[in-house]
């Protein structure tokens, strides 16, 4: 799990099957004192995050699966919490 500031939302013309439905946003991974870390990459949420809230990521595949209800995804990190 990684806290990652969230930096935009993203359109896609065509998804994945797995992703239909799915609401999916660039976040910024960051460091423990808030500095980036890495690129950013994308994520689908599954709490109702919006831009400039910071949240909790994670890169478990077997989360992932849950969460999209589905054994086979190309879905990498997914939103599983918004800091207060």
């Amino acid at each position: 799990m990684q806290l990652a500031m969230v930096i935009g939302t993203v359109t896609a013309t065509i998804k994945h099957d797995s992703m239909r439905g799915c609401k999916l946003l660039a976040v910024q991974r960051q460091l423990t004192d808030g500095r980036p870390d890495g690129d950013p990459v994308l994520a689908v949420d599954g709490v109702g995050a919006g831009v400039g809230e910071t949240v909790m990521i994670t890169g478990d595949g077997r989360g992932a699966r849950e969460l999209l209800d589905t054994n086979v995804t190309p879905v990498r990190w997914t939103i599983i919490g918004i800091r207060d």
